[in-house]
């Protein structure tokens, strides 16, 4: 099995509040995404609705993920890709999640990640419910896994994934154009402090009232950046060769070093 992977982010310009004219641009942009070989695809947060965390986005929402799984599961199987849908604004059990759904190449639904920290500023708080798991998966061998938005503000949220077992973090969002510097510098502290890849996907546009930033960026353990988008709809491609990881964490072993004996954090 090879020690590489090709990852390509979807930057996308969504339909503020209109769920079916975003599935099919979603299709056509997997499809426009898997020309290039990629062996994974990734999407950004809610791009089935845009963000707006309100009562009434329940209109829009998916139902358990099952359009999300009938669809992008199928392309999946279809092109014999893995695709790390973003998030979809989606109803369980009468309640509202910004859930992450992750196909593997035969279309299986490999992955299923509620967003754990709820953007209080916009109040997704009072309207969405509290993931209450990390998640991890493998993807053609390589273990990943996936965040969502204000997850990355979190540091000991993600370094908990990374001492379980962690070689490349997808983060997906729709961040804004106003505090886009923060983005782009903690998906950079999030590789170089845990020594991984990190891919981080967002949208663009206008959502309502926000402007969305753009700006995908895809870093190596090293901190630096492979590609970057700009502010407009884009479709960027990195190769993450995995051998680098096993070169920086021998040389600079922040893990053999670590103290959790003296740490607590509540």
């Amino acid at each position: 099995m090879s020690n590489k992977l090709k990852v390509s982010c979807i930057q996308m310009d969504m339909a503020f509040g209109s769920s079916s004219e975003n599935f099919v641009k979603a299709e056509k942009l997997i499809r426009d995404a898997a020309k290039n070989n990629p062996d994974v695809i990734v999407l950004p947060e809610t791009w089935n609705t845009g963000f707006f965390p309100e009562e009434s986005i329940k209109d829009y929402c998916d139902k358990d993920g099952e359009k999300t799984k009938r669809v992008i599961g199928g392309l999946a199987k279809e092109l014999n890709v893995n695709i790390v849908a973003g998030s979809v604004a989606n109803v369980k059990n009468d309640e509202m999640h910004n859930t992450s759904y992750v196909f593997d190449r035969e279309g299986n639904c490999i992955a299923e990640y509620d967003k754990t920290h709820l953007f209080s500023p916009m109040k997704e708080d009072k309207h969405f419910a509290k993931g209450n798991h990390i998640c991890k998966f493998t993807l053609d061998g390589k273990s990943c896994g996936v965040i969502i938005c204000y997850d990355i503000r979190f540091p000991e949220f993600v370094r908990t994934m990374t001492v379980m077992g962690l070689d490349c973090l997808f983060v997906v969002t729709q961040w804004p154009s106003v505090r886009v510097a923060h983005l782009n510098a903690l998906a950079k502290a999030r590789a170089i402090e845990n020594q991984m890849f990190v891919c981080c996907c967002n949208s663009c546009g206008k959502a309502g009232r926000n402007v969305n930033s753009g700006c995908s960026r895809i870093f190596d353990p090293w901190g630096e950046e492979l590609v970057s988008a700009g502010e407009t709809e884009d479709i960027i491609s990195a190769e993450l060769d995995f051998g680098v990881i096993e070169n920086i964490r021998s040389t600079i072993n922040v893990f053999a070093d670590r103290r959790p004996e003296l740490y607590e954090v509540k």
